[in-house]
């Protein structure tokens, strides 16, 4: 395949003009949200100096998402996504504001971070699954795998250029400006969804309110093994594989005895490696359980690489491996569970994926900032790169289940043949 071709498979979602709008207003405001990401963390480490405390506000941030999620879902079913992301990433733009207020009025507390935290959970809770479930009525089914691997490449561009920008800022002027910056961001995002098309859109039928749609959601993700697999591996890799924020900056400070410009190189290198991830999977990326095992076991090698690595030049390199690695696994498994949903279902099967992906962490949260805290950071990442191998387990046994369940019994194959 000539390159020519290669840069037009990569990047072929980007010819819809609604879709292009939506991705550079989303690159904008998520570098901001990174920022916020690794100055929060690195707030409440100065705070506390705690990694429980971190993975304490991480769990407040995100357990809103276990709670609500679900309902999130049933809630994007039923009204016009791109106005409720309008009203909710303009409530985000809010939240990010007060936070910087605080932060640079030097008067900011733990319980400060962790009531903002909570009020940013419970706007993800019902923004999440509505801004997963959009890209479809975006691009169209041909496209779906495409934008979501472009979604995870845009998402770790600003991996590696939030926090690198985030370590600067907050090692030269602090915290509050990061935050700032985010605030302003969310501008780009709200203006992209005002600008769009929408005669161009195809938005899915709303689904008419009545009594048993979050039960109902829960049992069609039961009885379709095509969605509870990548589901079931999510939610334990997403427990305890991507609590970057709680393991790192105990990396950075504890591991290398580095400061906070250290601890941006880190989540900078991750995000390098990312985007090489997100554009290979764009361009050849694949779907379906038996990838998403795979893609597990290598990102539970290059986790225990990370957890084993001696010197920070090594653990760079290690980092860059496990942003390749992670953002592979996280489009394999969205663009799996988008291609094997009901479009009337789709808004309560992504919350349940917000559910796996966020929600888990309220438990993985705490626990892994508990583990880097007692036994050290290095097994704190190497807990991650357990869950990654169990996962790629689990995937392997139920792959071989239904293949037997499916396979026709030697008795089935004689009376046919009598």
């Amino acid at each position: 395949m000539s390159f020519q071709e290669t840069t037009r498979r990569t990047f072929s979602s980007l010819t819809n003009p609604n879709y292009r709008k939506f991705f550079f207003g989303q690159m904008t405001s998520l570098v901001g949200t990174w920022m916020q990401t690794t100055a929060q963390s690195w707030l409440v480490f100065t705070l506390t100096h705690s990694a429980t405390d971190i993975g304490f506000v991480v769990a407040l941030q995100t357990l809103p998402v276990l709670i609500l999620g679900p309902y999130g879902g049933v809630i994007a079913d039923r009204v016009d996504k791109r106005r409720l992301m309008i009203l909710l990433q303009s409530l985000m733009g809010v939240q990010a504001a007060i936070l910087a207020t605080l932060s640079l009025a030097h008067v900011v507390t733990f319980a400060d971070v962790c009531a903002l935290a909570v009020l940013l959970g419970l706007n993800n809770s019902f923004e999440n699954p509505s801004r997963q479930a959009f890209v479809l009525e975006m691009v169209g089914a041909r496209d779906l795998r495409n934008a979501v691997s472009l979604n995870s490449t845009m998402n770790n561009v600003a991996r590696a250029v939030g926090p690198a920008v985030a370590g600067v800022l907050i090692a030269s002027v602090g915290e509050g400006w990061c935050f700032a910056v985010n605030a302003v961001s969310f501008v780009a995002v709200v203006a992209s969804l005002v600008a769009m098309d929408r005669s161009t859109l195809s938005p899915s039928e709303p689904a008419v309110r009545a009594k048993g749609q979050l039960r109902e959601g829960f049992r069609y993700v039961a009885r379709t093994p095509a969605l509870a697999l990548p589901l079931a591996m999510m939610a334990l890799v997403g427990m305890l594989a991507y609590e970057f924020q709680v393991t790192l900056p105990i990396v950075a400070s504890r591991v290398f005895h580095g400061d906070s410009t250290v601890y941006g190189l880190l989540m900078a290198a991750m995000g390098i490696g990312a985007i090489a991830g997100g554009l290979v999977t764009a361009a050849r990326g694949r779907t379906g359980t038996r990838a998403l095992v795979s893609a597990s076991l290598i990102f539970g090698a290059v986790m225990t690489f990370a957890a084993l690595s001696p010197v920070l030049a090594v653990e760079i390199v290690a980092l860059a491996l496990v942003g390749f690695a992670s953002v592979s696994f996280l489009s394999m498994a969205n663009s799996t569970l988008q291609l094997s949903t009901d479009p009337q279902m789709r808004g309560r099967v992504m919350a349940l994926w917000a559910v796996a992906f966020l929600g888990s962490t309220p438990i993985g949260g705490p626990l892994i900032g508990w583990i880097t805290n007692t036994l050290g950071a290095r097994v704190g990442l190497g807990v991650g790169a357990l869950s990654c191998f169990v996962a790629a387990l689990i995937g392997l046994v139920a792959l071989r289940r239904l293949r037997r369940v499916a396979a026709p019994s030697p008795t089935t194959n004689r009376a046919a043949g009598s």
